[in-house]
């Protein structure tokens, strides 16, 4: 009989369903006691985490009162450790050819109606190239599965070519990848390629319902799917990210998956994921989301954003252009803290002229503004637009920022590096309104700067960007 051990190897175990179920009930039993769901809160505003089952207690509380105090709890403990700034990311897709059977994804293997498409190192440029004059500095690269069209060689020389390229003021400094589950080989390959975070969607944790999704190809292996993130970890990747598609399944089971698969990795491996990203299932060529009865509403949608970032103050939340601008203003007020902007889900979407681009997307994109213009809309809410890639440059991964987020300190680099990075991008692309807003707040926020030092240097870094300087860091 398998049993539940966090620390294990065997994703059955550490993902294990039994654990879950259980803790679903548990948390049906208990949803209406409030003694325990007060100490649960009481708990998460320490700003130390809350457990699988006390986090499941919380998803399923139908107190409104309780649903404010934990939206409250989460905005606070977001500003005590992000403080006001959302990091900015754009996906650039690589190729759409897929040998999966995934039914949920438009590039599954029996699709004929989709144009398949794969760059060239050429292409790649002219797509890197025009995502550097949107103003992007950090990309998150995404390729469907295919031995032969895109293998590990064809993925390490493509970040090589974006690393490269440096377009007027532009670069890319920071490559994240969302590629198909590989060995401890190629995890290690790709770490010496200098990506940041190696990210991969669980898409849902419920194993039944998983091989039901996946009825064919290498993705249809559970755990060996599941346990990437052991294997990346292995290689010596230390800064991860998971995450599922909220729709597929049992939302529920989802968020206790997540969160049963930080701890097994803060457990097994000291530190645990950097990210954790939550998609919501969207139209896409012959996918229709109505043919998926687990739909997740924007109210429930908030919750769980919310009660993630009670169980796992520490991680970065992202939240793509899958999302309205609604929704995603609902959710950067309790947990999120990275945001795609400016966003093409095609494989060649960026750049001018690349034939059928439009037509080979994985999903369509709620939120169409231009990163401008989202840029122009974070400063509006009150929001720092953040650039930042230092503490990947920096040897901040892993343990060592986790170190530093706990103690407090993670903001005396952030902060200042957004101001700097932002600084950059209204000097170089900004709107007119967008540049006054921006250096507005820039004005007002330099002189709050706790440390005198640092504030002095980032005054002076700020006027040498002025003059034309650029990638100034702590």
């Amino acid at each position: 009989m398998i049993k539940y051990d966090v620390k294990s190897e065997h994703a059955a175990e550490f993902i294990h369903d039994g654990e879950i179920r259980e803790t679903l009930q548990y948390a049906v039993d208990h949803k209406a006691d409030m003694a325990l769901v007060n100490e649960i809160l009481a708990k998460a505003e320490e700003g130390k985490g809350l457990t699988h089952r006390e986090a499941a207690v919380l998803i399923e509380v139908e107190d409104k009162a309780v649903e404010e105090r934990i939206f409250a709890i989460a905005r606070s403990i977001k500003e005590r450790i992000y403080g006001n700034r959302i990091v900015m990311f754009a996906p650039l897709y690589l190729s759409n050819y897929c040998v999966n059977g995934c039914v949920y994804c438009p590039y599954h293997a029996k699709n004929r109606t989709i144009p398949r498409r794969k760059l060239t190192q050429e292409e790649i440029r002219r797509e890197v190239i025009a995502l550097q004059d949107m103003g992007h500095k950090r990309l998150a690269l995404e390729t469907g599965e295919h031995p032969t069209k895109t293998p590990i060689e064809y993925v390490l020389e493509s970040i090589d070519t974006i690393y490269s390229i440096h377009h007027k003021n532009g670069a890319i400094r920071r490559v994240n990848v969302n590629i198909a589950a590989t060995t401890v080989e190629n995890y290690t390959r790709l770490k010496d390629a200098g990506i940041g975070t190696y990210i991969l969607f669980e898409e849902t944790y419920d194993r039944e319902a998983y091989e039901k999704l996946h009825p064919t190809g290498p993705k249809s292996d559970w755990a060996y799917h599941t346990e990437a993130m052991d294997r990346a970890m292995l290689g010596g990747i230390d800064d991860v990210g998971v995450g599922a598609l909220f729709g597929l399944s049992n939302f529920r089971y989802d968020v206790v998956g997540i969160l049963m698969h930080a701890e097994h990795l803060e457990a097994r491996f000291g530190v645990g994921p950097h990210t954790i990203s939550v998609p919501r299932i969207r139209p896409a060529d012959d996918i229709d989301p109505r043919d998926f009865p687990n739909a997740v509403t924007d109210e429930v949608f908030r919750r769980i954003v919310a009660v993630l970032r009670l169980a796992v103050p520490y991680t970065g939340m992202i939240v793509s252009t899958r999302e309205s601008q609604r929704s995603r203003e609902l959710v950067l007020d309790v947990g999120v803290s990275q945001l795609s902007g400016g966003s093409k889900t095609s494989v060649g979407g960026y750049a001018e002229g690349i034939e059928d681009a439009e037509d080979s997307a994985q999903f369509d994109i709620s939120d169409n503004r231009t990163l401008d213009e989202i840029v122009g809309w974070l400063l509006d809410l009150g929001y720092i637009p953040s650039f930042c890639t230092a503490c990947y440059r920096e040897g901040r991964t892993g343990d060592r920022f986790m170190s530093l987020a706990k103690r407090g300190l993670i903001g005396d680099c952030c902060g200042p590096n957004a101001l700097m990075t932002l600084a950059e991008y209204l000097e170089d692309y900004a709107s007119p309104r967008v540049k006054v807003e921006g250096l507005k707040m820039i004005d007002r926020l330099k002189q709050v700067i706790p440390s005198e030092k640092i504030r002095n240097i980032t005054e002076r870094n700020l006027k040498a960007i002025i003059e034309g300087k650029r990638d100034f860091r702590f």
